[in-house]
């Protein structure tokens, strides 16, 4: 099968590593395969264990290549915002002969301008965006491909994160044996997937909740602008659970996922389920209130957090209000606890694909929509990152052969007869301005 129209999204978790396999069809990604394993070897959304970590990639691959039938070599890697750096960046390069148009070649080289920074040496460059290009002072340019110009500049947004983090993920990967097509940083996936232009144009903040951690993303002018990592997440309810009810962890999940509810007002104080404690021969019967009062406890405080953070950069004030999404997020009545400790709009993504209709799957299934929606600027400016100058070179030849394809059409335009132009009639003076505002009045 030809895996040139393929997307493998690799998502790491803290409780579970999930892969989706999507070919794009005529610019739809269309899943064909999907693998859902228990993570090891990471805490808090961070590889700890690179052997760990590399053997549960390697079950949630083989899952996902029996289901799409496909070998995979390649996969698109999800980067935790954890310590994420947003600032300012900007490159400018001279064109050396001045009447050449600007190629892919000189994007990746100005780009590769932009990515020179001081950083220290625990942290490295995780991604780069353009804003605009400026070619001799013409500024707000998209793509300054075929433009000719002495001087190219680009402004734009640089992300750094710790060196440790992009090292493990990388080494946890390639000792998959696997290779790393590309980074995506996780928030960034996901904005530009759950939420709609109005939200992403005029600002929204995105809650994911993971199993190790809760990420507060905040997008503004189609831009991420500002993260907030909380180090709680799903494995601390279920662990509450646990030494509360005295069951062990397994038991305690299995309650969380079966009879838990995030708002305690929604359960009932006379509907029971058996619980195992240890020590004990015979379950202990407990009330779904008093189950949900332990797991709102913990969301409380996650909440409470995060809002006292949003609220610093005046976040809660943007109207695009609160997307909700993670393995978390799929408890009943989460949305109401959170309205009511942030006191926005709050509502819950859950992707629509079938199979895929659970929270827990929307970073993995962002990544292959985001990276699968990258235009070639963007291609371009990430490859300065890798260092690789194969697609400024396939770019750059897709182009020429294009550019000699219209003139060759453009030379049988001109050589075909042209028909006769018919004779133009003159206007009286003024005749065209009294008709335009007899028009526009009627």
């Amino acid at each position: 099968m030809d895996n040139s129209g393929m997307y493998v999204g690799l998502d790491i978790g803290t409780t579970s590593i999930k892969v989706i396999v999507a070919e794009n069809v005529k610019g739809q990604m269309n899943v064909i395969g999907v693998g859902n394993e228990r993570s090891n070897g990471v805490s808090r959304g961070v590889i700890v264990d690179i052997d760990k970590a590399a053997e549960a990639i390697q079950r949630a691959i083989r899952q996902a290549e029996e289901k799409a039938s496909i070998e995979i070599h390649d996969v698109i890697v999800g980067i935790p915002a954890n310590m994420l750096k947003i600032e300012p960046c900007s490159g400018m390069i001279a064109i050396d002969d001045q009447s050449r148009e600007i190629t892919g070649r000189d994007v990746r080289s100005v780009a590769g301008a932009a990515l020179i920074q001081s950083l220290p040496p625990e942290r490295e460059v995780v991604e780069v965006l353009a804003d605009e290009f400026v070619v001799d002072g013409f500024d707000g340019i998209k793509d300054p491909r075929g433009m000719v110009g002495v001087r190219l500049e680009l402004h734009g947004t640089l992300f750094t994160g710790p060196k440790t983090i992009m090292h493990n993920t990388r080494k946890a990967v390639e000792q998959a044996g696997l290779h790393v097509r590309g980074t995506v940083i996780n928030p960034m996936a996901q904005g530009m997937m759950v939420m709609n232009d109005g939200e992403q144009d005029f600002g929204t903040v995105l809650i994911d909740l993971g199993g190790g951690q809760a990420t507060a993303a905040v997008i503004h002018d189609h831009q991420l602008k500002y993260i907030d990592v909380d180090q709680e997440g799903g494995q601390f309810i279920t662990k509450d659970i646990s030494v509360v009810l005295n069951t062990s962890i397994d038991s305690a999940e299995k309650l969380k996922r079966d009879y838990g509810y995030a708002d305690s007002s929604q359960a009932s104080d006379e509907d029971e389920f058996p619980v195992d404690v240890v020590g004990q021969s015979q379950p202990t019967p407990i009330s779904e209130k008093y189950l949900a009062e332990i797991i709102e406890a913990r969301l409380d405080q996650v909440f409470q957090r995060l809002r006292t953070n949003l609220d610093k950069v005046q976040a809660l004030e943007l109207p695009g209000g609160i997307i909700l999404t993670g393995g978390v997020a799929a408890l009943p009545g989460i949305t109401d606890l959170a309205t009511a400790e942030f006191g926005t709009n709050v509502r819950v993504y859950i992707p629509d694909q079938m199979g895929l209709r659970h929270p827990s799957f929307t970073l993995a299934l962002a990544l292959v929509k985001y990276f699968g929606g990258l235009s070639e600027i963007d291609l371009l400016i990430k490859s300065a990152l890798t260092g690789s100058t194969q697609l400024a070179d396939e770019t750059d030849e897709i182009r020429q052969r294009e550019a000699v394809e219209d003139t060759a059409n453009d030379v049988s335009t001109q050589s075909a007869p042209r028909p006769k132009a018919k004779p133009k009639v003159k206007k009286k003076r003024g005749e065209g301005f009294r008709k335009f505002f007899s028009d526009f009045f009627d």
